[in-house]
């Protein structure tokens, strides 16, 4: 081989070596470029709430069924419940929980019962503040029991309550398992020792706050229009209250939209963080939800009204708008 081959070699297998260290350089800098892009669109994307505390997920709940520690309440009707539900689910329903003398529309009819008897009832489904609980119901055709059963337990000193994030339906459409054993629960020796009734209010405070704090009617549209369709005594709604449906908040797989969009929508209905606000609807299960997630976003001066509009449209001396 001539000097002049030699040459041409040398030359031609330099530009090789440096075009390969220009594409190895280029291509972990692409591939850095991809990560950091990566992380950045999950925390743009990531639904951060002010207080997260309320709510838990499914895959965490699948991951963690066998846990002693958990204790699960199936808050959806006991037909429901024999169909399939999350193993180990106990069965509840609210009206358990409340007082059911009378008949809807009585004064005190609905609302949480006393400090002695709820701690009779909590026990007996094995509530104690040692565990940590989570409560599910049907998020699609469902009242918000769940979240009545959590905004209860806040009220009962039980600091370690959530609502599963979107309730059974996305647990089964999620496929994790379903089971329809019976789960029979043992019982504890809960007591409640200093009730917190912050979170709610009665007709008679209601009646004298009328236009000093924000009302929120989360019934259905047809509700806050006029209709009858749980006998109320009278159909409309409380005077300037704004309809805001508690399940507006869920998306489509029946879990909570991210924090944006809960916030565009409180928005909207005219909230600000400093406002009092009272939530109402029928008999205080779907107000509850509402409330809740309320206190999610940092709306902390908020209370569920639990004698809701079954107790106001029977006073005649209160008005109703329509």
């Amino acid at each position: 081989m001539n000097k002049r081959s030699k040459k041409f070699l040398s030359l031609l297998v330099s530009t090789m070596l440096v075009g390969s260290l220009l594409v190895g350089c280029t291509t972990n800098k692409t591939a850095e470029k991809k990560t950091t892009t990566a992380v950045t669109q999950t925390e743009k994307t990531k639904a951060t709430y002010a207080d997260g505390s309320y709510i838990t997920d499914a895959k965490w709940l699948s991951q963690n069924l066998k846990n002693k520690d958990i204790l699960i309440l199936d808050a959806r009707s006991d037909k429901d419940y024999a169909k399939g539900h999350i193993p180990g689910a106990i069965n509840v329903a609210w009206q358990g929980f409340s007082n059911m003398e009378g008949k809807p529309g009585d004064k005190g009819w609905g609302v949480v019962l006393s400090d002695d008897k709820l701690s009779e009832k909590l026990s007996a489904i094995g509530v104690d503040k040692t565990k940590n609980i989570v409560i599910y119901a049907d998020n699609k055709s469902g009242w918000g029991e769940d979240g009545r059963f959590v905004w209860m337990l806040k009220m009962a000193g039980i600091e370690n309550a959530k609502m599963l994030n979107g309730g059974f339906n996305f647990w089964e459409s999620s496929k994790y398992e379903v089971s329809k054993e019976v789960t029979a629960p043992v019982a504890s020796k809960f007591k409640i020792e200093n009730s917190n009734k912050a979170g709610t209010i009665n007709t008679e405070e209601l009646a004298a706050k009328l236009g000093k704090v924000k009302i929120l009617d989360s019934r259905e549209k047809d509700e806050y229009n006029g209709a009858v369709k749980f006998g109320e005594a009278r159909g409309g709604h409380i005077p300037g209250a704004i309809n805001l449906t508690f399940n507006s908040l869920f998306k489509e797989d029946k879990t909570f939209k991210s924090a944006g969009e809960i916030e565009a929508i409180f928005k909207a209905a005219g909230l600000n963080k400093e406002d009092e606000i009272v939530t109402y609807c029928t008999a205080g299960i779907r107000s509850a939800h509402l409330a809740l997630a309320l206190r999610m976003m940092g709306y902390n001066n908020v209370k569920n009204y639990d004698e809701s509009f079954y107790t106001w449209a029977k006073d005649a001396s209160l008005k109703v708008e329509k």
